[in-house]
Formats: structure tokens, sequence, C-alpha cells
């Protein structure tokens, strides 16, 4: 379990590609200090399960087909920055809300809107979660957990139906530490949705 509030802005070191999987060695030396074999490690939101501890200061993880196919993690290539977070400890303070590390679905970058002191975000939110999102719910992106600042339905010019997106509104402080703040429009970004909303639904259903 995590909380969605980014530790560290680590780095892919290498990638290497298995039999159905592939593994990530990342740098990343604050979370790294205390990991072991075994532990939890959030990387771009997606709960990751350390193999082995490198120099102090990086780790190596491997990532089954089906994540890579659910979520960005694919896509990364060594030098790309990606938001770290430790599992929460049972002693410490939720800053951000429950997050599990399981990727509900990929959205795209749709617009970036900056101002004097934040930056409001668009990102297209997929059919299979688009009904778990409202307006001041939480919502976890790239690992980031934010409050959904707005919603909305774009038709699609071409015809093809229309388009659910959220925006949420960005500090300095998420634009400096997390890769949101360099994200561009049309990049790929890891969404989970808040769990109760899922366990709602479920218990509406058995009625």
């Amino acid at each position: 379990m995590f909380t969605g509030i980014v530790e560290e802005l680590g780095e892919i070191v290498a990638t290497e590609a298995l039999t159905d999987a592939a593994r990530l060695t990342i740098r990343g030396k604050l979370v790294t200090s205390d990991a072991g074999h075994g532990d939890s490690i959030a990387v771009n939101g997606v709960c990751l399960t350390v193999v082995d501890v490198i120099d102090g200061d990086s780790f190596t993880v491997d990532v089954m087909d089906e994540t890579l196919k659910r979520s960005s993690i694919g896509g990364l290539v060594p030098g790309s920055p990606v938001n770290l977070e430790r599992a929460a400890a049972l002693n410490s303070r939720l800053g951000g809300h429950l997050v599990q590390g399981h990727v509900d679905g990929t959205g795209t970058v749709l617009r970036r809107t900056p101002s004097e002191n934040w930056e409001v975000v668009r990102i297209s939110l997929p059919d299979s979660v688009a009904r778990y999102v409202v307006e001041k719910g939480s919502i976890t992106v790239d690992g980031v957990s934010l409050t959904v600042s707005a919603l909305g339905i774009d038709e699609q010019p071409n015809g093809d139906g229309s388009r659910d997106w959220f925006e949420v509104s960005l500090i300095p402080t998420t634009l400096a530490l997390t890769v949101l703040g360099t994200a561009p429009v049309g990049a790929t970004v890891n969404l989970e949705v808040d769990v109760i909303a899922k366990y709602v639904e479920r218990l509406a259903q058995r009625g």
C-alpha cells in the first residue's frame, strides 16, 4: 500500500527483455537506502518487487508481460525519469490517499495550461475507469495522489464518438519533483482510481 506522495525522482539505468517479462534497473538513492529483496516500491504508480540492490543507490525489478501491457512501464528506456515511493509504514502519516499500486488503465496528456502559480493538466480517461472518477475526488497519476479539479467529454472531430477527460492542478512542488512536471502533450500516464469506488460498485451490483 502507498500514499501517492512521491519520495524521489529516480532514473531508469538499464532495461533487459526477458521471456514474457522485462528486468529494469532503477537508480534512486533514497528509496534504495533501506530496501531489500522482496520489498515493494512504486515506480510511476506501479507496485514492483525489489529483486536485487546494487551499490546502495540502485535496484532491479522484474515486470511481467501483463504489467507491461496495462501500464506505461514498457515504454521506459535508460535515462527515463520515474516517480518512486516506498510502501507506506503503518506508523506514517497518510499524506495523499490509499494507493494500491495497481494500474487501472492509462491516459494521454491532452493539454497543459500554465498559470503564475500552478499548471492545469488535462488527461484522457479510458472508458473502463471513467465511471469511477468524480470531481474533487482522488486519482493517482503516475503514482502521484491528485485531486480531480474538472471533468468533461469531448466529441471527436472525426466522428469516432466522445472522449472523457479530467483535469488536475499541479503546484510548483509537484511540477519540480515528479515526472508530471515535464510530461509533454501526447505522453502516456498510468492511472489508478480510488479503490473505494470499485468496492462500492461491486457491493451495489450484488445488491
